[in-house]
C-alpha cells in the first residue's frame, strides 16, 4: 500500500486540530450560556448581575466646579440641563461589587443616531475631558457607559441601541424629578432639605429605598434599583436610618438641590402644580424657577 504523501499528512494533521479547537471553542460557549457567565475582555469568567442600579446626576452639583467650556460639556449650555440627568445603568451584585468591561462591540455612534436628540438632553457630559474605556483608551462619556456597564447587561439588554433606548425608558417611567418637585423638593440656594424625607418621596412613589451621594451638602447623584424586569426594589446598600445620621452614601442629615444655569433664566409655568409654586413662593425663589418641561415628564411616570 502506497505511503501518502508528506503535504497530505500534513493537510490532515491541521485539519484534525482545526476541528478540535472548534469543538473546544462551541463547548465553551455553550457552557458560558448555560452557567450564565459573562466573559469580560481578559477573557476571565464573571457570573452574571443580580440587578440593575440607575444613577441619576443633578446638574448643579455636577456643573459646581467647571472650569472650562467645549461643545460636549452641558454645563456651558444657554439651556443646561435643569432636572436630574442619566449618569447610567448599571449591573451590580447584591454584595456590593459589579461585573465591567465585559465581552461585546466597541461603542459605534452610529447605532444610537436615532437616539441622539433625547441623550444629548437627559444623559448629557459635564467635562470636556474625554473618559477612559475598556480598550486602555479614551473616549466620550456615552462609550464609557457602554463598554463598562451595558456589555455586562446580557442577557437583558443584548446590544448598544437596546442598553441606550432600555436606560432612557426606565428614566421617563421613574421620573425622580418629577417626584421629588411634587413633594415639594424644589431647586434652592438657600434652602436645606431632610434628607429622610427625600427619601420617603422616592419611597412612596415607587416602593424602593434609593441611594443617594452627596458632595458636601449638595445632593449629587440619586440612584434607583431594580430587578431584572425592571421593578423597583431596594438598592442593596440602601438608606439605613440611624440616630444622628441618615446614613446614604455620603450624605448629611439636611441636604441641598442647588440651582445652577437655566434654572435663573426661567419663568414660572402656570400649569404646575400650586402646592409647588406656594412652595417656591415661600423659598422666595419663585423668580429664579421655571418648569415648561416638568408637565410632558410627569407623564410618563407610572
Amino acid at each position: 500500500m502506497a505511503t501518502p504523501p508528506i503535504k497530505v499528512i500534513l493537510y490532515m494533521q491541521l485539519l484534525s486540530l482545526f476541528i478540535v479547537a472548534f469543538s473546544v471553542i462551541r463547548i465553551n460557549c455553550s457552557w458560558d450560556a448555560e452557567e450564565g457567565l459573562l466573559r469580560k475582555r481578559s477573557g476571565v469568567h464573571q457570573r452574571q448581575f443580580d440587578y440593575f442600579k440607575l444613577s441619576l446626576l443633578w446638574p448643579a452639583t455636577a456643573c459646581r466646579n467647571t472650569t472650562r467650556c467645549c461643545s460636549s460639556n452641558a454645563c456651558c449650555r444657554s439651556n443646561s440641563p435643569s432636572e436630574f440627568t442619566i449618569h447610567g445603568l448599571w449591573a451590580d451584585y447584591n454584595d456590593g461589587t459589579w461585573p465591567a468591561c465585559c465581552s461585546g462591540p466597541q461603542f459605534d455612534k452610529k447605532e444610537i443616531s436615532t437616539l441622539l436628540k433625547p441623550l444629548r438632553k437627559y444623559w448629557p457630559s459635564f467635562s470636556c475631558e474625554a473618559v477612559s474605556n475598556c480598550h486602555h483608551g479614551k473616549g466620550t462619556f456615552w462609550a464609557h457607559e457602554w463598554e463598562k456597564h451595558g456589555t455586562c447587561s446580557y442577557p437583558v439588554v443584548h446590544d448598544e441601541y437596546e442598553y441606550f433606548l432600555t436606560t432612557l425608558n426606565v428614566y421617563f417611567k421613574y421620573n425622580v424629578t418629577g417626584v421629588l418637585f411634587e413633594a415639594g423638593y424644589v431647586p434652592s440656594n438657600s434652602e436645606k432639605y431632610p434628607l429622610g424625607g427625600i427619601i420617603s418621596a422616592i419611597q412612596n412613589a415607587f416602593h424602593a429605598t434609593p441611594e443617594l451621594i452627596c458632595s458636601g451638602d449638595d445632593v449629587e447623584e440619586l440612584r434607583i434599583c431594580f430587578y431584572k424586569d425592571f421593578q423597583p426594589r431596594d438598592c442593596a446598600s440602601g438608606s439605613i436610618i440611624r440616630s444622628d445620621r441618615l446614613s446614604s452614601g455620603s450624605c448629611p442629615q439636611y441636604v441641598s438641590l442647588p440651582a445652577y444655569g437655566s434654572w435663573s433664566s426661567w419663568t414660572p409655568n402656570s400649569k404646575l402644580n400650586p402646592r409647588v409654586m406656594n412652595r417656591l413662593w415661600q423659598l422666595g425663589d419663585s423668580q429664579s424657577f421655571g418648569f415648561t418641561g416638568l408637565n410632558n415628564h410627569t407623564k410618563a411616570v407610572s
